[in-house]
């Protein structure tokens, strides 16, 4: 798409083309805060969807984070506009004390745990969100100013599976601009909100960063472009960490859920070696995902106790936990167990 296209509203043969994966869907969640991204997918959907002449069952569900005082109007004005497009609604509000730290993780965790429960209440099988190339481009230079890895950097995927249903997002490709020129020509209203341009949080202030960037090329065009590269190496190493674990098993019949044989995996490439042990940690640990950062540590300490154990002629002595899981050399082997619990630590999920 052009910079002149990104202008352009989103007409009904092109919505067709965005939603037409999940015409057999039997219900979908949209996700609607009233802001114009969110307000134009449940323009553009409901309008897809009385064009069907069988379809899912729509629920626009507004989340009130009870952050704002505008939030309850601009809730109120989502099912208005819900209501005058045949859609069902729901406002659902984040109750409970809120943190004083960390407040935009946190409101987006809830967001979507709530979104999920509404979703399966409702025997919805997805959920769509409104987030767009403006969007995986902002997210694309958060990882990479945190050091991600290529999954990370792949940032966020068309699909991906959460709490029991899919969570689809089909404007990813989709500029914003464009997304406001289809509701100003429709003539629909929405929200703007100040959250959005807030400096004391870090996406607002690396969208100011935006324009500069894209002036050096790393616009929001090819930043999405780099994301769903990575995202195609990391699907093509995730092959080839599969097929390394189906090799590690058959060397001793095991499947590879309490280890490996230490030579074989010493031989790997460690990028591979430090997707299977994270593989083994999260399988064997009660203390959530481990992370990247913390996985290659403990794959350098191991192979820093095997160069000292071989320059010493020597037993290597190794043993070290992470995630709930403890990771061990006996022998010809690297073993991975659970660790016994800490007292009030349990399974993040």
């Amino acid at each position: 798409m052009s910079s002149d296209d990104a202008a352009k509203a989103i007409s009904a043969s092109e919505a067709k083309i965005l939603f037409a994966d999940w015409k057999s869907a039997p219900a979908i969640v949209l996700a609607v805060s009233g802001g114009p991204d969110s307000v134009a997918l449940m323009w553009l959907v409901a309008r897809w969807r009385a064009a069907l002449r069988r379809g899912p069952r729509l629920i626009a569900v507004t989340v009130d984070h009870g952050l704002r005082d505008e939030a309850a109007g601009e809730a109120r004005d989502v099912k208005r506009l819900a209501r005058s497009l045949g859609v069902d609604h729901r406002t659902i509000r984040w109750s409970g004390v809120k943190p004083k730290t960390g407040i935009p993780a946190a409101a987006r965790d809830a967001r979507y745990t709530l979104l999920s429960n509404a979703a399966r209440s409702a025997g919805a099988s997805h959920i769509f969100t409104a987030h767009t190339r403006d969007d995986q481009a902002e997210t694309v230079i958060m990882r990479l100013s945190r050091g991600s890895g290529i999954g990370g950097l792949a940032a966020m995927a068309r699909q991906s599976a959460r709490e029991g249903v899919i969570l689809a997002r089909p404007l990813l490709d989709i500029p914003k601009a464009q997304l406001v020129a289809t509701l100003r020509k429709a003539g629909i209203a929405f929200a703007d909100d100040p959250t959005n341009r807030d400096t004391r949080f870090t996406r607002p202030r690396l969208r100011d960063l935006m324009p500069a960037l894209a002036a050096e090329g790393a616009d929001a065009r090819n930043l999405a472009r780099l994301a769903w590269r990575l995202a195609r190496a990391d699907a093509a190493i995730e092959k080839m960490t599969d097929g390394a674990e189906r090799y590690l098993a058959g060397i001793d019949g095991l499947d590879g859920r309490s280890g490996f044989d230490l030579a074989a995996f010493a031989a790997l490439t460690d990028e591979i070696r430090v997707r299977l042990l994270r593989r083994a940690v999260d399988r064997a640990g009660h203390e959530g995902p481990a992370e990247l950062g913390k996985v290659e540590s403990l794959l350098e300490a191991m192979d820093c106790a095997l160069a000292i154990g071989s320059r010493a002629s020597q037993k290597v002595r190794f043993k070290q936990t992470l995630a709930g899981a403890i990771v061990s050399i006996d022998r010809n082997r690297i073993q991975i167990a659970a660790a016994p619990r800490r007292r009030g630590r349990t399974r993040s999920n």
